[in-house]
């Protein structure tokens, strides 16, 4: 086992508890908002909190009129959007695997909360074994590292696309990507710099763990993955942000949002996914979908509405 300063300072912290009698502190409940059994494996959905974001940075390409009748439905009004982050856990007796980890300290105070919601069920982020990345924006990426720079899951493998890796990592994208995305850029690199000796990379359609499958759902970024998750005839899909809200996404998926960073490949992406998830009624988790992100799609005239599943 790899001892951190991180680590260091929790010891140090639960010995002055005992001293002082004062015990440890008890989890905070509620943090698992869905839980979902597939046979013998187990997953969890994790709240890492919530964004707060201008609606322009989804619905700045989409056309006003057609927009306003959707955003009246799902009751949203001219104020910030609020999504949810999900961070999806699976459990197989033998691995404990984390799909993203989370914003961390840095990047909005609403969110990083993943490590309390580890603790709130009984595990610290030494117990994770593998870590296993959508992509490489703040809210999913920025939650790797500790106080200290130090690798939060210091115990884990940790697993990218090979052509998310290659696409952060490259030094020509700070100066390429949308001006409003330099920090997104500039964090990533530096955040993929210091796990470059241990980073075990992927394809799409590879089988990356038992049971775990990746799937390309190129669009929100250029390398951006999505997960299948099988045992026998069961399985969920981990979305990530190929499909970004319960709302619009849903509603026309064949429009441009500007979340995206390839907005067309993202829609193609977007309707690929969806038109393939409601066929089968196949169960998904989102990383920004609302009651823990678990949920399936379901026709509605020609296009789809979220049906959450979540407690």
């Amino acid at each position: 086992m790899t001892l951190t300063r991180r680590k260091m300072l929790k010891n140090t912290g639960l010995a002055l508890a005992g001293m002082t009698g004062l015990g440890s502190i008890a989890p905070r409940s509620g943090w698992a908002a869905t839980e979902l059994k597939l046979g013998t494996t187990q997953i969890h959905s994790l709240s890492d909190g919530h964004l707060i974001l201008p609606p322009d940075f989804i619905f700045a390409p989409m056309p006003k009129d057609e927009l306003a009748p959707i955003l009246s439905e799902y009751g949203l009004g001219n104020g910030p959007l609020t999504p949810s982050c999900n961070v999806t856990l699976m459990r197989d007796g033998e691995r404990t695997v984390l799909f993203d980890t989370g914003s961390g300290p840095a990047f909005q105070e609403t969110a990083g909360e993943l490590v309390d919601a580890l603790d709130a069920l009984s595990l610290s982020p030494e117990d994770v074994t593998h870590v296993v990345f959508t992509h490489g924006h703040p809210d999913h990426l920025w939650g790797v590292l500790d106080d200290f720079e130090d690798p939060l899951f210091s115990e884990a493998e940790h697993m990218i696309g090979r052509s998310e890796w290659e696409y952060w990592l490259d030094p020509n994208t700070v100066d390429t990507i949308e001006e409003a995305r330099t920090t997104m850029a500039v964090g990533a690199k530096r955040r993929l710099e210091v796990l470059e000796d241990s980073i075990t990379l992927f394809d799409d359609g590879q089988e990356i763990l038992p049971g775990v499958a990746a799937h390309a759902s190129y669009g929100h970024t250029p390398g951006h993955m999505a997960f299948e998750i099988r045992q026998g005839s069961n399985s969920v899909m981990v979305v990530g942000d190929s499909i970004g809200n319960h709302h619009v996404a849903f509603a026309r998926p064949d429009w441009h949002s500007g979340s995206d960073q390839d907005q067309a490949t993202a829609a193609k992406t977007r309707m690929r996914l969806l038109d393939h998830m409601a066929a089968d009624q196949m169960q998904f988790i989102g990383y920004h979908l609302p009651e823990g992100g678990l949920g399936r799609a379901e026709r509605k005239d020609s296009a789809y509405r979220f049906v959450a599943e979540g407690a």
